[in-house]
């Protein structure tokens, strides 16, 4: 798998070209590739299949990376994703590699939420994350 910097370029180059260049963005998956969306219950086999409605999807999408953590075969990537210039959601995308590429991606998409009052005494003063979005977007 790749290592360091090397995997980092390769992450940033697919965030930066997704829904841009899509040839250049799935240059990171093995040919046989799998893309699973467990919310929906979607699965696509092969990156030529989720690379063409890639092609066609019907907004634009814009990332923001949060944190990339990885151990051996596995990277997950915690970005922010908003789509044509609408709310940021919470997106968590587990990437397995084998070798060099991905073999296999799971991505969630979700909603944030308000803290719950509540649980303030046991909090920490701090936020869970201190990369808020990219200033001058809509976002939470």
């Amino acid at each position: 798998m790749l290592e360091g910097e090397d995997l980092l370029k390769a992450l940033r180059l697919h965030w930066e070209y997704s829904g841009k260049d899509e040839d250049v963005s799935h240059k990171i998956y093995h040919h046989d590739a799998v893309l699973e969306f467990p919310q929906s219950g979607e699965r696509f086999e092969g990156v030529e299949n989720f690379r063409e409605w890639r092609r066609r999807y019907p907004a634009r999408a814009t990332f923001h990376t949060r944190r990339i953590t990885h151990r051996e075969d596995l990277v997950v990537v915690e970005n922010l994703i908003s789509y044509d210039g609408g709310p940021w959601m919470f997106s968590l995308n587990l990437l397995e590699f084998r070798g060099d590429l991905v073999a296999h991606e799971r991505i969630y998409i979700m909603d944030g939420w308000d803290a719950a009052e509540w649980r303030a005494p046991w909090r920490a003063s701090g936020p869970a994350d201190p990369s808020p979005p990219p200033p001058g977007l809509v976002g939470p």
